[in-house]
């Protein structure tokens, strides 16, 4: 399926999703490996498999293999830290000052360009909706020198690959 397909697989009613899928798809404030793993590790943390397919098979040809697999552990990591740290920051109290013994290596070895990485880790925290996780991410790409701009329009992908991907599931769930 590609991205035409997806959008046309949207309801009347979710015609703004439609339009921003379009315009967010020839993003110009994202360089294309940041915005094709933006759309990707979206799809991926949005859990929708049919989004998933058409964004890969849209997005997935404008990377590398590296930044492919980068952006699918950006999902895969971020689904696990984004459960942990939005506990520590919902809950406090000493858990914050204990360690986490959890794996995190592809954080420090991503294969991609840090910056990519954690932006395409941010779009996902801002899925799964893990401020602490967002606030960090947003910091360190903010200091590597992206925009508030940049970071903005990562965020809006995420947004919206998740709204799309929510009205399916609603949708399929109706028949």
């Amino acid at each position: 399926m590609s991205l035409e397909a997806l959008r046309a697989r949207l309801p009347e009613y979710a015609k703004d999703l439609k339009l921003n899928l379009g315009s967010l798809a020839a993003e110009t404030l994202l360089n294309p490996q940041q915005r094709a793993g933006t759309f990707i590790a979206s799809a991926l943390a949005s859990r929708n498999a049919e989004v998933t397919r058409a964004l890969v098979a849209e997005f997935a040809p404008l990377l590398s293999p590296e930044a492919l697999t980068a952006a699918k552990a950006a999902a895969a990591i971020m689904g696990m830290n984004n459960v942990y740290y939005r506990f520590i920051h919902l809950v406090g109290g000493d858990y914050a000052t204990m360690p986490a013994k959890l794996r995190m290596n592809v954080m420090a070895r991503p294969g991609v360009d840090k910056v990519d990485f954690e932006l395409w880790s941010l779009a996902v925290s801002a899925v799964n909706g893990c401020g602490m996780c967002m606030e960090t991410h947003e910091r360190v790409v903010v200091q590597a020198g992206l925009s508030r701009e940049q970071v903005q329009a990562a965020v809006r992908i995420a947004a919206v690959v998740h709204a799309t991907a929510a009205t399916l599931d609603g949708e399929d769930a109706l028949g």
